[in-house]
């Protein structure tokens, strides 16, 4: 598992598998989850973490994006 922030968009990526993605899906305006081929979730995105709760986080990469 990797996460990387980019804090000056306030993003979080959290990255569970390096299978390939097959499709995404919109759980809310602000989280995708992408799933690989046999369904399994290959990484979820949340867009505004600090506003939404998810931060602070620690672990993981940060990235200037």
């Amino acid at each position: 598992m990797k996460t990387i922030y980019y804090p000056q968009d306030d993003i979080l990526e959290i990255c569970l598998s390096d299978k390939p993605i097959a499709r995404e899906v919109s759980q809310d305006w602000n989280v995708n989850v992408s799933f690989a081929e046999d369904g399994s979730v290959v990484e979820l995105v949340i867009l505004d973490a600090v506003k939404a709760g998810f931060m602070p986080f620690h672990g993981g990469d940060r990235k200037a994006a």
